[in-house]
């Protein structure tokens, strides 16, 4: 075991590039995005075009959604995020077609090894497939993939991968019965 004193936990986990780019967002933010009227979705799209998210064609995302790295942002047509959703997206978070992230929703893209004493970020993509609905106040960890058509019951912590159409509920989340769309 090393020891623990000979470390410093105190370092940048990013790029200085990475945090410039972050404050210039978090202002654009607070001032172009955050203040605009609910039905201005179109305009939403275009502020996180210009920041390097691919943003499908009547996708929603309301004005309170938090996105934490614009360029790190996939979203299908017709996507949602909902106000007050967190998206936590240190690296790639999709969003399928028609998929809806409801509100409090908090997709967390990192975390930290816990294991080593430097305590280091560690980062991986999540996948939230088409149709599937993440409902108010779930948690999706890194790495996860929902599957499409997928419901996530609120509240639930999914820690891993879930079944496509099928209703997923619990902390930690588990498949509760396949469904069928009508």
């Amino acid at each position: 075991m090393k020891d623990p004193d000979s470390h410093s936990r105190t370092g940048p986990s990013f790029t200085l590039k990475n945090r410039l780019a972050r404050q210039v967002w978090t202002l654009v933010w607070l001032v172009l995005f955050r203040p605009t009227p609910r039905p201005l979705h179109a305009w939403r799209r275009f502020v996180l075009r210009c920041f390097g998210a691919s943003v499908g064609p009547s996708a929603h995302i309301y004005a309170g959604a938090r996105i934490w790295a614009p360029w790190n942002l996939v979203a299908g047509r017709a996507a949602s995020i909902a106000d007050g959703a967190e998206i936590y997206n240190t690296s790639r978070i999709e969003l399928g077609e028609c998929a809806v992230i409801s509100q409090g929703a908090y997709l967390c893209g990192a975390g930290h090894d816990y294991e080593s004493w430097n305590f280091p970020l560690v980062s991986a993509p999540i996948v939230v497939g088409a149709h599937a609905w993440v409902a108010a106040r779930a948690i999706i960890q890194r790495g996860v993939t929902i599957g499409e058509g997928c419901v996530i019951g609120a509240g639930s912590v999914v820690t891993r991968d879930m079944p496509a159409w099928t209703v997923c509920a619990g902390v930690p989340c588990r498949a509760i019965r396949p469904y069928e769309k009508r």
